[in-house]
């Protein structure tokens, strides 16, 4: 009878999912979106229907299959890509790495031009940012500025593979082997992508995902961490869940079949191990109902790749002959980019600015993004408080004091926050958003012609 109840729940759910549907109509074109169907509604009322509400069998599903789709062996899920870059870089300050651990007055070499959340873990443990350049054609960290950066306090590499688009990988992880630093990927605009045939994210000791609307799957809110390593695994499990010891899964008890014979820390022998705690952690965990969802998408992940490379390819040959006012996105050659947008940089000398083409752009109902934070150390949160860095091979620096001496030091990141923005290339929008985003492009730079002459 349960069985029959359930099946009539998800017809029901499915056939008023498609009767929503169908009503929907989009008079805008958004830089990103998620696309869902009734298979993530079907999962989801399973998961309401089992009334568990935090993990459970369809997040250790989705783990597994997490795992198994990116050839690694570890993965677990978190709340967030943001909180998943914090798990990521608190892991690696466990007194269980011994000497290897991150402590704090540590550096870790990173950029400025990406996302908050890939720095923020940085300064929140105690750790000292070391901010290099990017590349203006990848947008990506420029490797060549990485050893002219280390100093004998640095002890890791934390970056991003910028929007979707693979860092080189080879070069990176080979000074990060050399020099016995860990490496850190921020995977979460570039699931699927590829560098040298391997998936984006496996190559560091950790790799960070998010599952945000906006990216390449969905669960809503949400992300991951991934690893080979069986220390690092449980280290992060501890610090996600409330720093305890125990690695039971929710609602099991012993299975370690050794819960009431542990003697840890100053503890009186045998006090209870799944209420003993070894770092000072989270609780970061997501809930079955967002597993769910992410079950069904993960089996659509292939394809909606395929439609975000089709639609970037469809940008990049219409924009082509449009060098002449854009830096077009370059990419390495061993790098297979999963796209989380196309970027293009307005040349200084294109006679507009990147402000007048996205509220243009705006005003034709086509979403433009900004290339996150710009330069991070121009932001408030830099500005406004007393943070240690250092930039390149400066001294350390206090953030509140920087000036454009200081800025200048990274002429690429002030030119991405000068002239680099992006549009949407997620598998929602269809040829014609595309080829109306083309359009809108040219009959821009048709009008500034114009007003030239």
């Amino acid at each position: 009878m349960e069985n029959l109840t359930r099946k009539l729940i998800k017809t029901l759910g499915r056939k008023y999912y498609r009767a929503q549907q169908k009503k929907q109509q989009r008079t805008y074109i958004p830089a990103s979106g998620k696309v869902l169907g009734a298979e993530e509604l079907d999962n989801m009322l399973d998961a309401t229907l089992d009334m568990w509400l935090t993990t459970g069998r369809f997040n250790e599903q989705f783990e597994k299959q997490f795992a198994a789709y990116l050839g690694s062996k570890y993965a677990l899920s978190v709340n967030s890509g943001s909180s998943a870059n914090l798990l990521a870089l608190s892991a690696l300050t466990s007194h269980k790495l011994g000497d290897r651990r991150l402590k704090r007055g540590d550096e870790v070499i990173t950029v400025a031009a990406g996302f908050p959340t890939t720095v923020a873990p940085i300064i929140q443990n105690g750790l000292i940012p070391v901010f290099v350049d990017v590349d203006i054609n990848t947008h990506n960290i420029l490797e060549s500025e990485i050893e002219q950066a280390l100093s004998p306090k640095t002890k890791a590499v934390f970056v991003a593979h910028t929007l979707g688009n693979p860092f080189n990988l080879e070069k990176i992880k080979q000074i990060c082997q050399d020099k016995g630093l860990w490496l850190i990927e921020d995977n979460c605009d570039a699931l699927g992508a590829k560098f040298g045939g391997k998936h984006t994210g496996t190559f560091g000791h950790i790799g960070t995902f998010s599952f945000y609307p906006a990216h390449h799957i969905t669960m809503g809110e949400g992300g991951a961490v991934v690893t080979d390593d069986p220390v690092l695994y449980r280290i992060l499990m501890s610090f996600r869940d409330w720093g305890r010891d125990c690695w039971c899964p929710p609602g099991k008890d012993n299975t370690c079949k050794n819960r009431f014979n542990m003697q840890l820390g100053k503890l009186p022998f045998g006090y209870d191990h799944k209420y003993t705690y070894s770092h000072l952690g989270y609780n970061l965990k997501i809930t079955d109902w967002q597993a769910a969802c992410a079950l069904a998408q993960l089996k659509k992940l292939d394809g909606f790749i395929a439609k975000r490379k089709e639609n970037f390819t469809r940008l990049f040959m219409a924009l082509k002959p449009f060098d002449k006012y854009f830096i077009l996105p370059a990419w390495q050659a061993q790098a297979e980019p999963s796209w989380f947008g196309f970027i293009l940089t307005v040349r200084k000398d294109a006679g507009f600015d990147k402000i007048e083409l996205c509220k243009y752009l705006e005003s034709q109902g086509i979403g433009t993004r900004q290339v996150f934070a710009g330069n991070i150390l121009r932001q408030p949160a830099f500005t406004d408080d007393d943070i240690p860095l250092r930039i390149k091979n400066s001294i350390v620096l206090n953030s509140r004091d920087l000036t454009d001496k200081e800025y200048a030091l990274l002429p690429n990141t002030e030119e991405v926050m000068r002239g680099s923005f992006w549009v949407g290339v997620w598998p929602g929008l269809g040829a014609d958003d595309i080829d109306k985003t083309i359009a809108a492009i040219k009959q821009f730079i048709t009008e500034k012609t114009k007003q030239e002459k």
